[in-house]
């Protein structure tokens, strides 16, 4: 089964509260997500493979470490999932983007994906699939079925607000990705939004309210 993680640093609890009152502008509003993702990432990227290296200083030679191993890749589910990019990038500039756009059929109600552009070496990559949101979990469960049509076998799953529904709909179809997460909200409403919540992240992002 996948774990949960909360990240409930401080300052992450601070930056959130700000994000979830509806007097926040679009400004401020993009420019906490951006920081909030970039310090979950420290929480995220902390398990990744060090090996040794020498190097030398400008005064001797001495042992470091360096990352080893897989690389990170960065998906953003469009469109909200754009804005938690830059935060992370600014944490591992190295790190691919790769994006991938969704809408559910409203006759079939299976999902459509109307835009999927990914790294070539997708599947050699640690990948990191990202959206600020995790409701009902249908888009995030999607998006990581197609990533693993992609070959990637090694995915973690970030968002800023969950509610409880979606964590359990993405444990049971995805058992195997790791949820990381600033809050774990009490439940969905009648309009499949999460409460307390912070209302639509893709409008207060793009300010398309």
């Amino acid at each position: 089964m996948s774990k949960l993680h909360v990240v409930d640093h401080p300052l992450i609890a601070h930056k959130l509260s700000i994000m979830r009152n509806k007097k926040t502008g679009s400004k401020d509003f993009r420019e906490l997500l951006n920081e909030i993702a970039m310090l979950m990432g420290y929480e995220l990227t902390r398990d990744l493979p060090l090996e040794e290296i020498t190097i030398e200083t400008p005064i001797c030679k001495t042992k470091a470490y360096t990352i080893s191993g897989k690389k990170l890749a960065i998906v953003p589910i469009l469109r909200a999932g754009i804005g938690m990019v830059d935060g992370l990038l600014d944490l591992v500039p190295v790190a691919k983007v790769g994006h991938i756009g969704l809408y559910r059929d409203p006759e079939t109600h299976l999902p459509v994906t109307y835009y999927c552009k990914l790294p070539a070496d997708i599947d050699q990559r640690i990948v990191i699939l990202v959206d600020p949101m995790l409701a009902t979990g249908g888009s995030a469960s999607d998006a990581l079925t197609k990533l693993k049509e992609h070959g990637c076998k090694h995915i973690k799953f970030m968002c800023l607000v969950a509610a409880p529904e979606g964590v359990a709909k993405v444990q049971e179809d995805h058992p195997d990705v790791d949820i990381y997460t600033a809050a774990l909200d009490d439940c969905l409403n009648d309009h499949a939004y999460i409460v307390p919540g912070l209302g639509d992240a893709g409008d207060r992002i793009f300010g398309t309210i």
